[in-house]
């Protein structure tokens, strides 16, 4: 193996050690992104019941996750070849979710989570973001116990993939193909953020949420580092599986060793900062068309509405009432924006706001606001 090569596992078990202090379960990876170990069923007959780990071997992708150091050193010692790591999704105690920003081609996966924030009313908080060789974004949310979420590639928009539990993501450090991974600066010293729970809501399949509204935090951030470059490409569960970058499971790995730290410390990379979306809340109810008394009462209720708005949820506040407002005929234009700038929003974000409900609604009523 080239000198190069022990450098990058050395610096890979390194970063994956550090990880499993922070409660994290790992395991080694390829260059490809894909897991290091190869199955050990790959040449069982057609048939034979899926393994999950159960046999005791190693080689079972995220199944052999682990946060102790003894194992970790020995699943690395057992792949000399792995340069990077992998994060389990899903496990307690951060239960991590990765949110994939794509960048490929013309897709404008940052503008479509912050479609999605504006229609849906949540804001994704400040949280560890790591950003790939390629320029993608990944950001790191945690979920609450009692709810499940699935991988998805482009469910929830183009360019918008999601790991969940029997998914990973490549730990901040690793080396690949095509570049080191790093965290981004000004998110290394934050915890992964709670999610989010009308983003919750869009991620899990019906009947998969439980009662509970909270999201699992914890931790004082995550340290990276070891390169200009970051990312958090995730995959499925075993190494027989395909894209590491796309790739799903199902299914929870191994579990991860509980404690409350996420780290400390950035190190260099490029890339941008956390996020996008909106504030939360709830608006007036719904009503009849303008010139009847309930009409009325919901025109003053969603002025009303933006007029609650605190920072950060202004923006949110104003296109929901006014895509409400338009949905039911109300000619609220000049209002809202009114509202909008006493919560100090400038007038030209406010009118761009205004605009993108009134296109989205197909708003073609009397009222508008006028340039």
């Amino acid at each position: 193996m080239a000198t190069t090569d022990r450098q990058a596992t050395t610096l890979a078990l390194a970063h994956a050690l550090s990880a499993a202090e922070r409660g994290l379960a790992v395991i080694p990876l390829s260059r490809t992104k894909l897991p290091a170990l190869r199955s050990p069923h790959r040449l069982d007959p057609p048939g034979t019941p899926p393994c999950h780990g159960e046999c005791g071997r190693p080689g079972h992708g995220v199944y052999d996750a682990t946060a102790d150091p003894a194992r970790i050193r020995a699943l690395f010692a057992m792949a000399p070849w792995a340069t990077g790591y992998g994060i389990a999704c899903g496990l307690p105690p951060h239960r991590l979710i990765g949110v994939d920003l794509d960048t490929k081609g013309d897709t404008d996966s940052t503008g479509a989570l912050r479609e999605l924030g504006l229609r849906h009313l949540f804001t994704i908080p400040p949280t560890v973001v790591v950003i790939t060789p390629s320029g993608g974004r990944h950001l790191w949310l945690t979920g609450p116990p009692e709810v499940v979420v699935p991988n998805s590639a482009g469910r929830l928009a183009p360019g918008i993939d999601i790991r969940g539990a029997g998914g990973y993501l490549v730990g901040p450090g690793s080396r690949t193909e095509r570049g080191v991974y790093g965290v981004a600066p000004g998110t290394g010293h934050l915890a992964p953020a709670a999610c989010p729970w009308a983003l919750l809501r869009l991620l899990v399949a019906p009947g998969w949420v439980g009662g509970s509204r909270g999201g699992a935090g914890g931790g004082s951030g995550f340290g990276g580092g070891g390169g200009s470059r970051a990312g958090g490409d995730s995959g499925s569960g075993s190494r027989s599986g395909s894209n590491a970058e796309s790739g799903s499971g199902s299914g929870a790995g191994a579990g991860s060793r509980s404690r409350a730290g996420l780290g400390s410390g950035a190190r260099s990379g490029t890339g941008a900062g956390s996020n996008t979306g909106a504030g939360s809340g709830s608006g007036a109810g719904s009503s009849s068309r303008t010139g009847s008394g309930s009409g009325f009462q919901h025109g003053q209720g969603l002025v009303h509405f933006v007029l609650s708005a605190h920072e950060g949820q202004r923006n949110t506040r104003l296109f929901w009432a006014a895509c409400r407002a338009y949905e039911n005929g109300l000619a609220l234009s000049g209002e809202l924006l009114e509202a909008a700038l006493r919560t100090g929003l400038t007038e030209r974000e406010a009118r761009s706001t205004l605009a993108s409900a009134a296109r989205l609604t197909g708003w073609r009523g009397e009222g508008g606001v006028r340039r």
